[in-house]
């Protein structure tokens, strides 16, 4: 059985490794966790075999019952808590910043607000201000359009959870390049997220994308076929499907494996 496990964490959906010590976990359980940053609830995804794997915490033990009632505290009440009265002191002091979210962690030695900001913003009197009341490290994260949406956590175009919410780690730049290698659209309404950005699949989907359609031949290619000599006039890449015209004007759609190139 593997020693390590991954671990789904924090606000952001963090997924680390963590070596399992004295006890045995399976994908699904709940622990508690001690990372970088605090006490932390976790969920584990996966029993993984990693070598040399660089354990980014400690597995402290299995949830409780207890833990189940102090996460849902935490949740229900804290979190909301401390995000009205974050936002209201936002707007006390006139700064020019968004609140998105409050993360308190599980330890309770820090609570985290995500904060969206078109520029740098001077926010030490509001730290101060929370600090002193609820006794705690503050920490103050501002994030672009993109961790907004991986934070509420909606639904994409596809009926699923976000990608960015649920198992990418990283977000990583999107190019127009990807969009045009996948679609037969540029339709910013059909290639944006939630985030108003080119959705993630783009990128993470390219490779595929790239390898099916080296079975494919170009438009305008020449092609043989059970109906006679046509020449390609479009694709579907995932069906590996061809549609082809023929010189009377009418076409026809082959598989590809139907089809021979000249």
């Amino acid at each position: 059985m593997a020693k390590e496990v991954a671990i789904h964490y924090g606000a952001m959906g963090e997924m680390d490794y963590f070596t399992v010590k004295g006890f045995t976990l399976a994908p699904g359980d709940p622990v508690i966790i001690r990372t970088k940053r605090g006490v932390e609830w976790g969920v584990v995804v996966a029993r993984v075999k990693v070598k040399d794997v660089q354990a980014k915490g400690e597995i402290l033990r299995k949830a409780e019952s207890k833990d189940y009632d102090t996460l849902k505290e935490i949740q229900e009440v804290n979190e909301k808590e401390e995000f009205e009265r974050c936002e209201k002191l936002i707007e006390k002091l006139n700064l020019p910043m968004k609140l998105i979210k409050a993360e308190h962690l599980f330890g309770g030695h820090k609570i985290i607000f995500f904060f969206f900001a078109e520029s740098r913003v001077d926010f030490r009197a509001l730290v101060k201000e929370l600090a002193q009341h609820y006794k705690t490290r503050i920490e103050m994260r501002q994030i672009g359009v993109r961790d907004e949406a991986r934070l509420l956590g909606e639904y994409g175009p596809c009926g699923r959870n976000l990608c960015c919410h649920t198992f990418l780690r990283a977000l990583k730049p999107v190019s127009i390049k990807s969009a045009k290698n996948q679609k037969s659209t540029l339709d910013p309404a059909k290639i944006s997220g939630c985030c108003g950005r080119l959705k993630c699949c783009l990128r993470f989907e390219e490779g595929t994308y790239k390898e099916l359609k080296k079975h494919l031949p170009r438009r305008g290619k020449k092609v043989d076929t059970a109906n006679g000599k046509g020449t390609v006039i479009s694709y579907d890449v995932i069906a590996q499907t061809v549609n082809v015209r023929f010189p009377d004007k009418t076409e026809k759609t082959f598989s590809v494996k139907e089809l021979k190139t000249e």
